[in-house]
């Protein structure tokens, strides 16, 4: 049961809603870019194309994150969508601590955008505007360029897990 809130009434439950938010299916992507020659990076689970003129999309990071912090300096961020079986990179990049690109098989763009290889999209962005969005901040991407691999399956998030696309077998479309 999920509670309303009416102005003068009584709050959400916290617990309803990251329940009622979790029935939502999302794409992973982890954001990432070179600082002091250094990979930083994070797995972003709100990632949405906004626009194609101009290319934008948008993710939403939490205020406190430390991460974003350093990310949002950076002029190149590679965005990369995750795909079924990269679960375990998307763990060590939401990690708080240790080395969250250990065993990740990287590339490095000359502009110092960082991606996850293996991935359906690789995206080359830089930071456009930001707007508050309560304890959240929503990050708009200017998109430099974007390459696709439409044969490999994006992980999903959802209910707080992860799963993974499942396409029809040829002949069986509904």
């Amino acid at each position: 049961m999920i509670t309303t809130s009416r102005p003068g009434g009584p709050g959400l439950d916290e617990r309803s809603l990251r329940d009622a938010f979790g029935t939502c299916p999302s794409g992973v992507v982890a954001v990432c870019g070179l600082a002091d020659g250094v990979p930083v990076g994070m797995a972003v689970s709100t990632f949405v194309p906004v626009s194609l003129d101009p290319p934008l999309a948008a993710i939403c990071v939490q205020r406190t994150s430390r991460t974003w912090a350093v990310l949002r300096t950076l002029p190149a961020l590679g965005v990369s969508v995750l795909a079924g079986g990269h679960e375990d990179a998307a763990r060590a990049l939401a990690a708080r601590d240790g080395d969250r690109f250990a065993g990740l098989a990287i590339d490095t763009t000359p502009e110092g955008a960082v991606h996850v290889l293996g991935g359906p999209t690789r995206f080359v962005c830089s930071l456009e505007a930001e707007t508050g969005a309560g304890d959240h901040l929503i990050a708009t991407l200017r998109i430099h360029t974007a390459r696709a691999e439409p044969a490999i399956d994006p992980l999903v998030f959802h209910r707080s897990g992860f799963a993974r696309v499942s396409r029809p077998r040829e002949g069986n479309s509904r």
